[in-house]
This record gives structure tokens, sequence and C-alpha cells, in this order.
């Protein structure tokens, strides 16, 4: 299987295994070899044309397909994407072409028991947005996206049905 990287959104990369033990390696039409010598928890002893190099893995996202690498003390983003991502591209089902979440539900009937933003806020997924009570059990209910609020349309001490709309993102 082929796999393309894109390192530090800039220079396009094309793996494919060689072998056991090593890769092909294209970037911008220039072609050689990796070989990888050795391999230690999160180091490799990699080798390009007889000089060895030490590959480090710093951190991994495997929700976005991307990689920090540190190879001699520079350091690399490299975002992976293999065949089925572009077939997934090419089908407009990549997360890139999902719908954006304009507003936050109540996923429940309930009583509003804090309201922890205002219309302006910035929010990231996952903070905080409405404490939600229901069968004597509060519920934190969090943003589902990156955004700005746009408006507020309960009050603390409300009756929300199932499915209210309670904040809008702009």
């Amino acid at each position: 299987m082929k796999v393309t990287a894109k390192i530090n959104n800039n220079a396009s990369v094309e793996f494919s295994p060689e072998g056991k033990n090593a890769l092909n390696v294209n970037i911008s039409s220039e072609k050689f070899e990796i070989e990888i010598i050795q391999q230690h928890d999160n180091e490799l002893l990699i080798s390009r044309d007889g000089k060895k190099h030490i590959a480090r893995l710093l951190a991994i996202d495997s929700e976005n397909k991307t990689i920090t690498i540190k190879i001699d003390g520079d350091r690399f983003e490299v975002k992976l994407t293999d065949e089925y991502d572009v077939l997934l591209q090419s089908l407009g089902m990549d997360a890139a072409s999902t719908k954006k979440v304009n507003e936050l539900k109540a996923p429940m009937p309930g009583v509003v028991v804090d309201i922890v933003v205002s219309v302006g806020d910035s929010v990231v997924k996952d903070d905080p947005l409405v404490v939600l009570e229901a069968m004597k059990m509060e519920n934190m209910l969090k943003s589902p996206t990156d955004g700005v609020i746009k408006s507020v349309n309960i009050n603390k001490g409300d009756t929300v049905e199932k499915n209210r709309v309670l904040v809008n993102f702009e």
C-alpha cells in the first residue's frame, strides 16, 4: 500500500514498503530508499545512502492521521494519507467536507441548571456549554465544534424538551 505524507504542510512525500526493513521514498521526483537498521521503543535508527539518522516519534494524533517526529534534532509534523483517504475525498466523504454543526440541541428533556457561555464567546470542541438536569442527574452538555456563540436560546431554570435548540454557533 502506498502512503502519501505532507511534511510541515509543505513537501509531499510518497512511501511504499520495500520489504520488512526498508521504504521507497519519493520527494518531488527524487527517489531513494530508507533502511530501518534498529528499532527501540519510539526511536528508529535509519540509513539513507550509508548515512545514519535517529528518528524519534514525539506524538501521534490518530484521529487526524498526524505524527510529530524528530530526525537528528529537526522537528517535523507529518500528515499521512492512504488510498482510502483519497477515495473518501473523491466521493465527498472526507472529514473536511462533513457538515458544520450550527447548533446544540437538548439530548433529553430536563431543566437548565447552569449556562456556562454567553453570546460572542469563542469555544472549542468539548468546551462545557450548558448543565442540564434530567432524572435527578446533572449532565454537562459540551460543544460539538469549534466556533463562536451566536445565541443562547434558554435561561437558567427553563424546562426544555428533547431536541430543543439550546445554543446556536456562528
